[in-house]
């Protein structure tokens, strides 16, 4: 058995433990829309943020104060002056402590994580400080354009003995974690094809930003359905990169891109563009298999939608083709931040290790077009 497979067992095999763990009722959790309240034991983390530029910078700070049985939030640190003026006017960041350092945050008394939400370009120079400092790291995606810094950070927090959660948003998302379930239990058989499309509209003046970025929109969005599908079927033999400007005129952004992985016996596709209108709505993700398949679209919005395809009963599902009721989630971020508190915690194990995400890093970068160095 490869290593490959071992690791996508292992991480099927998690997945369902803590779906398990959550369907059986070890832990109560209330949910409203401002808190989110959890019985439970473990001390709170001590957390600070580092950057507000991310695009998922606000949404994290949201979801940090929102688990206040989970975590205690230090307070932040923006480097840009012009930034850090806009951010505190906003009401994530209200009423926080605002460091005047990285230095200082790490010094801090008792901390024990981060959250890194800077610039794309920023997030593994600045989490690598981090990680020499031994604090356990929630870095939020994508990883870098270069596979060996990124690889040294990982390196370097094996070394310290430390968590680096990255940040792809749909880990958590009931929907994937059906999906996951499924395949674990072999309802779908032999996977033969996965799909997924991960695209939007932008503004020039974000195209212009982007544009910076050699591996455009593959690189800036469809890393969140390459993590699953690394998740799901391993790092991939072989990956080929379609790289398409519909915009040379007036920038250099990569904005039309697919991406085939290739399986002995399986071929996968993801599709990302920055120029479909509604094409948040049009996300989606397919797993198919010789036995059924599980499709999510939209992937979110308000909550996932799922469909499932059976060729016999399974569990409570009957054959054919039908919906998946699903529970509204409580927010985008708030399951991944509870999970990434557990494993601290040392109450679950990591459903993705060192090994996945360097598998997810690499196979991003080739399917961006990108050389790994």
């Amino acid at each position: 058995m490869s290593s490959d497979s071992v690791s996508r067992r292992n991480f099927l095999k998690s997945t369902t433990a803590l779906a398990g763990s959550i369907a059986l009722g070890l832990e109560k959790t209330v949910t409203s829309a401002k808190t989110v309240t959890v019985i439970s034991a473990s001390p709170r983390i001590r957390i600070a943020q580092v950057g507000t530029t991310h695009g998922h910078a606000r949404g994290k700070m949201e979801s940090l104060r929102k688990l206040a049985d989970y975590y205690e939030v230090i307070g932040i640190f923006e480097p840009d002056a012009q930034k850090k003026e806009q951010a505190m006017q906003r009401d994530a960041y209200k009423g926080l402590h605002w460091f005047e350092s990285l230095e200082q945050i790490l010094n801090a008394k008792d901390l024990k994580a981060v959250a890194v939400e800077t610039y794309n370009k920023d997030l593994v120079p600045t989490s690598t400080i981090c990680a020499k400092a031994g604090v356990h790291i929630h870095m939020d995606k994508p990883g870098g354009e270069s596979h060996s810094q990124f690889k040294a950070l990982m390196d370097e927090m094996v070394r310290q003995n430390r968590t680096l959660q990255m940040g792809y948003m749909y880990r958590n998302n009931s929907g994937f974690q059906f999906c996951f379930d499924a395949v674990k239990k072999g309802w779908l058989g032999d996977i033969f094809e996965i799909h997924g499309v991960m695209s939007k509209t932008t503004s020039s003046r974000s195209r212009k930003n982007l544009a910076e970025y050699p591996g455009g929109t593959m690189y800036e969005l469809g890393g969140h359905l390459i993590d699953p599908l690394i998740a799901i079927m391993g790092k991939p033999d072989k990956v080929t990169a379609f790289v398409r400007k519909t915009k040379a005129d007036q920038d250099n952004l990569n904005d039309n891109q697919l991406a085939v992985l290739e399986y002995p016996k399986a071929t996968c596709t993801i599709r990302s563009a920055m120029v479909e209108v509604e094409g948040s709505r049009r996300r989606q993700f397919y797993v198919c298999g010789d036995k059924g398949t599980v499709e999510i679209k939209p992937l979110e919005k308000p909550r996932p939608t799922v469909m499932l395809a059976l060729d016999q009963g399974r569990g409570k599902f009957r054959k054919g083709y039908h919906p998946v009721e699903l529970p509204r989630m409580s927010g985008r971020y708030d399951d991944l931040l509870i999970e990434f508190a557990k494993v601290i915690n040392g109450q679950i194990e990591n459903r993705f290790p060192p090994s996945h995400d360097l598998a997810v890093h690499e196979t991003v970068l080739r399917a961006s077009g990108l050389s790994i160095d």
